[in-house]
């Protein structure tokens, strides 16, 4: 799969981006490369390959999940404006 000079050109104006003459001519034959590459690795087969979401059979180590916080819900709420059974109370913003 090749990428043509309006191709570029055209996907620099939406970026934003101002692309020189000699710098089209060089994203065209890198990004040319760059499709190539993608063609080969798609023409792999991997029907009998089993995804996996690390290279390495890596655990993460975590910590227990335990409460090291004391419950402070009442004196918090002791200095909102407004509370109501266990929940502030805001001004509606949504119409």
């Amino acid at each position: 799969m090749s990428i043509s000079r309006e191709d570029i050109e055209k996907v620099a104006v939406l970026a934003r981006i101002k692309v020189d003459d000699e710098q089209v001519s060089a994203l065209e034959k890198d990004l040319g490369n760059i499709l190539d590459l993608v063609d080969q690795l798609s023409a792999a087969d991997t029907e009998a390959v089993e995804p996996m979401a690390h290279p390495l059979d890596a655990v993460q180590r975590l910590r227990a999940d335990e409460v090291t916080e004391t419950n402070q819900r009442e004196a918090f709420q002791a200095i909102a404006p407004a509370t109501e059974d266990g929940l502030y109370l805001v001004p509606k913003v949504i119409e």
